[in-house]
């Protein structure tokens, strides 16, 4: 059993907004070997697509699955509540709905997507179809300042107490054995790299070696994946560093464009490999909370 500082921490309310899909200036997106190409992108209700899912096999760039959320009041010009939302906000908090016709219905946070700064809810396939972008989302935010108590070198973030206790993880004296679909190279962790910090948003997974691709199975990575960075501290930013390695929730699709491919949002970092992932294809936030049943 995990010994963490669960009831030293406070749970507190950040609200969003549903959104509908966002569209830059530009139609067409430049991939990475010249092509233009026009795909659907961030934000929006996602009908067809929720964690569990591929985040390779669609026609797509930076897709967030099921329910994009970020709240845009300002207050003297700046987004506080959104850098609340984006900061307090944890993989596996309570989402619920607090208008419209889905009002009282709940969802459960899958991910955070940087850059654009969007929270990621998940919730059942009938939810989605009542609601519509400007409905209000409560999240009950709960999880910043989590500790193990008993590994001081593994260091927590953007995760909630309850999904942590739900993962299969595996105690020794001195190192975890968390159990992840992949493990990634750091050497092709694209954009969001240099960040000065992992408590907001993601990195994406560059797809633009097949011969990388095809030796660590990344073809079959889906929405939802818990996988392993292998040589990357997370501790105050994003680093290569040799023997690191961090733990993270994969939230967007592909993409065309260069540096970027499917998003990992930061879950535990460890920078002296205190953590050894464990390959288990069961390791995806959709199984773990039962959070479908069609898979």
């Amino acid at each position: 059993m995990l010994r963490t500082n669960e009831n030293r921490l406070v749970k507190i309310s950040v609200v969003g907004q549903v959104l509908s899909a966002l569209k830059g200036d530009r139609v067409y997106n430049v991939g990475a070997n010249g092509a233009p190409v026009v795909r659907p992108g961030v934000g929006g209700i996602t009908y067809n697509v929720r964690v569990g899912d591929s985040a390779v096999d669609w026609e797509a760039d930076h897709v967030e699955p099921g329910v994009s959320i970020a709240n845009y009041e300002r207050v003297d010009g700046r987004r506080y509540f959104n850098n609340a939302l984006n900061t307090l906000a944890c993989v596996g908090n309570e989402a619920v709905v607090i208008s419209g016709e889905a009002k009282g219905e709940k969802g459960v946070v899958v991910g955070k997507h940087g850059g654009i700064e969007h929270v990621l809810v998940d919730f059942d396939w009938e939810v989605l179809e009542k609601l519509v972008p400007g409905d209000k989302i409560l999240v009950k935010a709960y999880g910043v300042g989590l500790k193990l108590l008993d590994y001081p070198d593994i260091k927590l973030m953007n995760i909630s107490p309850e999904f942590l206790k739900a993962i299969d993880i595996k105690t020794s004296s001195d190192y975890l054995e968390v159990p992840v679909t992949h493990t990634v190279p750091a050497e092709i962790m694209g954009s969001g790299l240099g960040a000065d910090n992992t408590y907001r948003g993601d990195y994406d997974i560059q797809f633009f070696d097949e011969k990388n691709v095809k030796k660590y199975h990344l073809e079959d990575l889906r929405l939802g994946d818990l996988v392993a960075i292998l040589n990357a501290d997370h501790s105050y930013g994003r680093i290569y560093k040799t023997g690191a390695v961090s733990i993270g929730i994969v939230v967007h699709t592909i993409s065309v464009i260069a540096g970027h491919g499917p998003g990992v949002t930061t879950l535990m970092t460890s920078p002296n490999g205190k953590i050894k992932p464990v390959i288990n294809p069961d390791a995806n936030i959709a199984k773990i909370l039962k959070l479908r049943s069609d898979i």
